[in-house]
C-alpha cells in the first residue's frame, strides 16, 4: 500500500522540489555507479539519511528528494549493514578507499565487509561509457552530445587525475585504467551538491537595479550655454 502512495509522487515532476546545484554524474563517476550495482554495495548500503536527529548527527544533513533527480534506479537502500553513504563524499581520501576496497581490516578494525582486491586489477571499459551516456539521457538525465561523444575521454581524464593523486600519497601505481578509480570517483561525489556553489547565471540587463549616475556638475572650463534676451523670445512669437 505505501508504493501505492509513494511511487507516483516521484514520477510527477512538480513534486520534486529543484536544487540548482544538483548536477548528472561526471562520465566516470556514472561508470562508478555501474560498478557499485553491479558489486551489489547497495544491499549492505543506504543511501539515505532520515530527517532524525540521531541519524543527523552520525551522518550530517538529512537527505532532500532534489538530490536524486539524476539517479536511475536510485540507491536509497533498505539495510544498513554497513554505514550509511548518502554524505560519503569528501569524507575520506582517494587512497583510503582504495585500501579499504583492497582489504577492509586495513582501515576499519572488526569490519565485516568482504574485501574488493580485483576492483585493482580489472580493467574498466572506458569505450562502453557513451552508451551509458545515451541510455541515461533517454531516461531524462541532460547529457549534451558533447558530452555523449567525449565521454570516454573526459573519463580517461578524471581517472588519471584520481591515480596520479593515489599514487603521489604512496598509493598503489597504474590506477588510472582500472574499476576501483571508478568506483572511488563516483563515492567522492556522493552528497557534495547540496552544498556546492550554484553556477553563475548571467546577467540580465533587464534586472539592473543600479540608479543611474547623478548628473556632473559643468566644469570651470566649460563654455557658458548661450542665452537668449526676453526681447528676442517675444519677438519670435509675434
Amino acid at each position: 500500500a505505501s508504493l501505492f502512495e509513494i511511487i507516483p509522487t516521484f514520477l510527477i515532476g512538480s513534486n520534486v522540489p529543484t536544487i540548482d546545484t544538483v548536477r548528472p554524474y561526471t562520465p566516470l563517476e556514472l561508470a562508478g555507479r555501474d560498478i557499485y550495482l553491479s558489486e551489489g554495495c547497495y544491499n549492505c548500503h543506504s543511501q539515505m539519511v532520515r530527517p532524525i536527529l540521531a541519524e543527523t548527527k552520525r551522518y550530517g544533513e538529512y537527505s532532500k528528494p532534489g538530490e536524486f533527480v539524476y539517479d536511475r534506479p536510485f540507491q536509497w537502500g533498505s539495510r544498513r549493514i554497513g554505514p550509511d553513504l548518502a554524505r560519503e563524499g569528501g569524507r575520506q581520501s582517494w587512497l583510503w578507499h582504495v585500501v579499504h576496497f583492497r582489504d577492509p581490516l586495513d582501515t576499519t578494525p572488526g569490519s565485516i565487509m568482504p574485501h574488493y582486491s580485483w576492483l585493482l586489477r580489472k580493467p574498466l571499459d572506458f569505450d562502453a561509457i557513451p552508451a551509458r551516456l545515451t541510455a541515461m539521457r533517454a531516461l531524462g538525465v541532460p547529457y549534451s552530445d558533447a558530452e555523449i561523444a567525449t565521454g570516454a575521454q573526459l573519463a580517461r581524464q578524471q581517472a588519471a587525475t584520481i591515480a596520479a593523486k593515489i599514487a603521489e600519497d604512496q598509493g598503489p601505481t597504474e590506477l588510472a585504467d582500472k574499476q576501483v578509480v571508478a568506483l572511488v570517483a563516483y563515492l567522492d561525489r556522493l552528497g557534495t551538491d547540496l552544498f556546492a556553489s550554484p553556477p553563475e547565471q548571467p546577467a540580465n540587463p533587464a534586472d539592473d537595479k543600479t540608479p543611474p549616475a547623478p548628473p556632473q556638475a559643468p566644469s570651470p572650463d566649460s563654455p557658458e550655454p548661450a542665452t537668449v534676451a526676453p526681447s528676442e523670445v517675444r519677438d519670435a512669437t509675434r
